[in-house]
């Protein structure tokens, strides 16, 4: 629904070091670290993000290719139980290859992802970006200002915030503790992935108390891989007169930028308790 979260804890959700357990067969159990910042009953998206980029990788494996661009649909209410993800080859080819992972709960598809297949080249003596550095996060101070965000995607986030953020620009620093899947390896690109979404709440125009913003979809490129643990994340939001909204989002690792991220916004005045409440997707 489109109410600001109040604080249900989902109890159908288990507790893990991970966000999802592996079921076998394609199946996934979210666990309570995916729990979603504007309802106890969804999944949050970031972490949703990171299990279909895991699956991608995983889809008829390419060593000598990369990951370019990963661009998710939103479909709807990602519901906080098991998930199942089918993949296939959508444009195969020899340097250039699209596939798709799509992410289904019950008889239900709620997202969709596609992804760029690029070949591996030798471009060191080339390689640049423009994009302003970030300072280091041991020189950033620890941020509790995500703590009006509830969920349990949100308490499993470690966050540090980038001096001189304020609303409509912000830039933090993340990084957690615990694993994309258990019972399967993941890679970096998944778990950094796997907190990308986070980016809408980093510097929102307005308070999520008020407003209601959530992205219905994300679509992020990479021009190098990156590295883990931290993730760092530079925020713009744009809104717009007519209910539309852009947040676009430098994305880094400690060695500096890695890409760029996406996300198209739809905003409406929080309800009131006489307002009918609608499905939505995640912030």
């Amino acid at each position: 629904m489109f109410l600001f979260y109040t604080g249900l804890v989902n109890s159908t959700l288990p507790s893990s070091d991970f966000y999802y357990i592996a079921l076998g067969e394609g199946r996934y159990q979210p666990t309570i670290h995916t729990q979603g910042a504007w309802s106890a009953l969804e999944q949050h998206m970031a972490p949703v993000g990171g299990l279909l980029t895991h699956a991608l990788e995983r889809h008829a494996p390419r060593p000598e290719m990369q990951l370019g661009r990963v661009t998710f649909d939103i479909l709807g209410m990602i519901p906080a139980q098991i998930s199942s993800i089918t993949t296939q080859t959508l444009r195969p080819g020899r340097t250039i290859e699209l596939i798709e992972a799509t992410m289904s709960v019950g008889d239900r598809v709620v997202v969709r992802a596609t992804a760029w297949r690029l070949s591996i080249q030798d471009t060191q003596e080339v390689a640049a970006s423009e994009a302003a550095a970030l300072p280091a996060p041991d020189e950033c101070p620890p941020w509790g200002g995500m703590g009006r965000w509830g969920g349990g995607y949100i308490e499993s986030v470690e966050f540090r915030a980038v001096p001189g953020s304020r609303p409509g620009a912000g830039a933090a620093w993340l990084q957690t503790p615990y694993g994309l899947v258990g019972g399967e390896e993941s890679t970096a690109l998944a778990r950094f992935v796997g907190l990308v979404d986070t980016a809408n709440g980093i510097g929102p125009r307005q308070g999520p108390e008020a407003w209601v913003f959530p992205n219905t979809d994300l679509s992020i490129h990479f021009f190098r891989a990156p590295e883990l643990p931290w993730v760092g994340l530079s925020a713009q939001a744009s809104w717009g007169a007519t209910g539309l909204g852009l947040t676009t989002t430098t994305l880094y690792d400690v060695h500096g930028p890695v890409g760029q991220a996406s996300q198209v916004l739809t905003i409406r005045p929080q309800p009131t308790k006489s307002q009918p409440a609608e499905p939505h997707n995640q912030a």
